[in-house]
């Protein structure tokens, strides 16, 4: 109940309270939401909702109108770094980018502002620990995730963390279920949209496809991103445990360590067929499976932002995430489900950041910055950007190519206590792993001087072991020949569960030493023939390739009738080959056709440096 205001004193003239009145209107119409949204920013914290609506104005109200300078502020400019997603930095761009279009003065100041992205989850650890070893004039003055839930993560068990309790929401996109149109119509979603519930457990029904008269679809491909990464990641784990606990919008209210619900959410989590870092990575996948003619060939579902889906169908997609390339649009557009019991809400929240390498300049910049994206102008760029506006408002277009749904009906945003207890769990509740680490050890992995590269990789290996828990199963393979020998040494340590393997495998790797040739073709066909026999479907079955060269061997074997192999295997037994280039003389178009066509993802880690990195990122795919 809002708080009861004493009511005014009448015995002034009559006069006085028009003018008073009239003095409050004009305020309005001329920027009192800017005001409001200083004083009362979006919506992001503990008792908000995940579209951050609290402070923003109805539909119907007007938005300030921008209020460029007179005369640009003198130089040298004030620096103003705002960090973002890898989501919504398009979006931030373009933003800052008609910010600058018209003159700027902050303390007799121009402004420019430089836009950096990182992935959400990364993004939140850094800005918790206060960006260790970052120069103070490279760390950012503002933090715009895409969501409140990294803002609540990062301020959870951080002390004297340098995130407001607050943040300003300034673009919405909800968590969507995006699939295939003729799929979409196959299940009957197009007109009767599922609950969480019934899209987890289609998921589970491997078989659904042959049951309604499509067997060549093959089997259900469910994707989520990482929830430790991604928005999409992370909501869709939420989803997971609110359909096991029988109320995707009570989280808060429920014993998330109980047993119980532990063993209901871990069922949910069956269905999925693999997890990536981002959901730029499935999305990617499935436009170059569209391109060879069968999107289905890769992708029946996957829990994705609805502007991610917007991006698809106009033909935008992303392999690493980072860098957007533009084609034409798909042959198969995806259509965007929103389930029946709710959808949470990517907010978007602003945070000009409390870290003493914040001067008052880079607080005046922000606060400027700020108030200029949550303008009538600023609303402009953010809708035009693939976004909801703060008052849920949709640029037509937009709406037509994203198949958005006109209105949405948001789930409250779990708490910080919650958030972290589920991406705790995550290792415990997530689809078993079946790994088989496949090692190229030919001679070009020791022709350095120092540390050689197979010694690397070998300690990339073990780094990326603390990913796995006891139930995966693991194993490890290298391979190489000398002359015209077999190939060896083969499998070193065999894919058996981590709890008993784990030793013998660390062991065998170390001993592991570089051969000769490398028979790329030859191995990974073997391997993935071997791991698609003994195909667990309660499991991800994988293979992590890692090599620094190309096929060098005079054994048989080609890329073609290796990619045949492996997509005929994704068909039914899919094998993941998740492939890894290592060093500058890495096979990068070979790796990546190994990956396009077993349903896996390509890793660049040409830079050596960036092995143990792109390792461990490679790893919380699966």
């Amino acid at each position: 109940m809002g708080r009861r205001h004493a009511s005014p004193d009448l015995s002034y003239p009559r006069w006085i309270w028009v003018a008073a009145a009239a003095t409050v209107a004009l305020l309005i119409v001329g920027g009192a939401f800017l005001l409001r949204a200083v004083i009362f920013p979006g919506g992001s914290g503990e008792g908000g909702t995940s579209a951050g609506n609290g402070g923003t104005p109805s539909e119907g109200e007007p938005l300030a109108q921008d209020s460029p300078a007179a005369v640009a502020g003198a130089s040298p400019c004030i620096p103003l770094n705002i960090l973002t997603s890898l989501e919504n930095a398009e979006m931030v761009r373009a933003l800052a980018s008609e910010y600058t279009a018209r003159p700027r003065s902050v303390d007799g100041k121009c402004v420019t502002p430089t836009v950096m992205q990182e992935k959400s989850g990364l993004a939140a650890r850094k800005v918790a620990a206060q960006f260790p070893g970052v120069p103070a004039g490279d760390r950012p003055s503002i933090w715009l995730p895409d969501s409140s839930a990294w803002l609540r993560i990062a301020r959870e068990g951080a002390s004297g963390s340098p995130v407001p309790q607050e943040g300003m929401s300034l673009a919405r996109s909800a968590i969507v279920v995006a699939m295939p149109a003729t799929m979409t119509q196959a299940l009957g979603w197009d007109n009767n949209p599922p609950s969480w519930s019934d899209v987890f457990k289609m998921a589970r029904e491997q078989d659904v496809w042959e049951r309604l008269g499509h067997g060549d679809w093959g089997k259900f491909k469910f994707g989520k991103a990482s929830p430790l990464i991604s928005t999409s990641g992370l909501m869709a784990l939420a989803a997971s445990y609110g359909a096991a606990g029988g109320s995707v919008g009570g989280l808060d209210d429920m014993d998330l360590d109980a047993p119980s619900l532990l063993e209901k959410v871990r069922a949910v989590e069956l269905g999925t067929s693999h997890y990536m870092a981002t959901p730029e990575h499935f999305l990617w996948h499935a436009r170059e499976a569209d391109n060879a003619g069968k999107v289905s060939e890769f992708l029946s579902a996957v829990i994705v932002d609805e502007k991610s889906v917007w991006d698809y169908n106009r033909g935008v997609v992303s392999e690493d995430g980072k860098t957007k390339k533009s084609g034409p649009a798909p042959k198969e557009p995806l259509d965007a489900i929103y389930p029946n019991d709710g959808v949470h809400v990517a907010d978007n929240p602003a945070v000009t950041l409390d870290g003493d390498w914040v001067g008052s300049q880079q607080r005046q910049a922000a606060q400027d910055f700020l108030a200029f994206a949550v303008t009538e102008q600023g609303q402009h760029v953010v809708q035009a950007s693939g976004y909801r506006s703060i008052q849920g408002k949709l640029d037509a277009g937009v709406a037509k190519t994203g198949r958005y749904a006109e209105t949405l009906q948001p789930l409250p945003m779990p708490k910080a206590e919650a958030l972290v207890a589920m991406q705790d769990s995550f290792p415990e509740v997530r689809k078993r792993a079946r790994a088989l680490f496949l090692l190229d050890v030919s001679e070009s992995m020791v022709q350095e001087p120092g540390v050689t590269k197979l010694q690397r990789a070998k300690d990339a290996v073990i780094k990326a072991l603390d990913h796995f828990t006891g139930e995966d199963e693991v194993g490890l393979a290298a391979f190489s020949h000398v002359g015209d020998g077999p190939l060896e040494p083969g499998i070193v340590s065999p894919v058996a569960p981590f709890k008993t393997n784990k030793q013998d495998l660390i062991a065998k790797l170390n001993e592991l030493k570089s051969v000769e040739a490398t028979p790329l073709f030859e191995a990974v066909s073997r391997f993935a023939g071997d791991q698609a026999k003994d195909y667990k479907d309660a499991y991800i079955n994988t293979i992590v390739l890692l090599s620094d060269g190309k096929n060098d061997t005079r054994h048989p074997g080609d890329l073609g009738g290796l990619s045949e192999q492996l997509s005929h295997q994704n068909h039914s037994t899919p094998v993941l080959v998740f492939t890894l280039a290592y060093g500058p003389d890495a096979d990068v178009p070979t790796l990546l056709e190994i990956a396009r066509a077993s349903g896996a993802h390509y890793y660049d880690a040409t830079d050596p440096t960036r092995l143990e990195e792109v390792l461990g990122e490679l790893v919380t795919s699966f």
